[in-house]
């Protein structure tokens, strides 16, 4: 599996990028603030992008979008529920479901809802990889209080993430930490959004 991490912007952002090694083919993940940096990334791997993933809608995760299309014959993988959300109108946008497959050449890609931080929140499950947007953080999760977050979403998506295997590895949507990834068994053990018993004492907390 060809596989990327790079930051990116004001925001510490990681664009991520994974494909198949064989056939060249490879997407790129929340491909903001800039593109000629994305693109020359994936030319000097020797892979072609021939899609995007969002995790979610936000600016800071989407502002290459359109500039990506423009140079790209790229498809759009997004959550139905964030487009419903936003009523995006680009070329190319495929809308998916929870629990979907996309085929990357024969790489297959999970795509998991996880609402809270927004409606369509989605994170990506790659092989042994989580690719968790501003969903899960290392030791923290996604804001809850911005248009579009809910929290008792957040808490539903977090206890679905901690179904996960101890040994999938976890890549976030910012550079928030001291290390760059992590594991789904030091978060469990370590993230205090994961430490929770119930939603009310989720809800408490989050609320002070």
């Amino acid at each position: 599996m060809y596989f990327k991490q790079l930051e990116i912007g004001p925001m510490q952002n990681f664009i991520y990028f994974f494909g198949d090694k064989d056939s060249k083919e490879c997407v790129v993940v929340d491909p903001a603030w800039n593109v000629d940096a994305i693109l020359n990334q994936v030319e000097k791997d020797g892979m072609k992008i021939s899609g995007a993933f969002i995790t979610h809608g936000h600016p800071d995760h989407i502002n290459a979008v359109e500039k990506l299309l423009q140079k790209t014959d790229c498809r759009i993988y997004v959550q139905k529920k964030e487009l419903e959300w936003l009523g995006w109108k680009w070329s190319g946008l495929k809308p998916l479901q929870n629990g979907d497959i996309v085929e990357i050449g024969k790489l297959k890609v999970q795509a998991i809802r996880t609402p809270g931080h927004t409606p369509g929140s989605q994170c990506l499950l790659v092989e042994d990889s989580l690719i968790s947007g501003d969903t899960l953080f290392i030791n923290s999760c996604g804001r809850i209080d911005l248009p579009g977050s809910n929290p008792e979403e957040m808490y539903r998506s977090l206890e679905s993430l901690k179904k996960l295997k101890d040994d999938i590895l976890l890549f976030p949507g910012h550079n928030y930490a001291e290390t760059v990834s992590s594991t789904m068994g030091s978060e469990k053990k370590k993230n205090p959004y994961l430490q929770f018993s119930s939603l009310q004492e989720f809800l408490s907390a989050m609320t002070r």
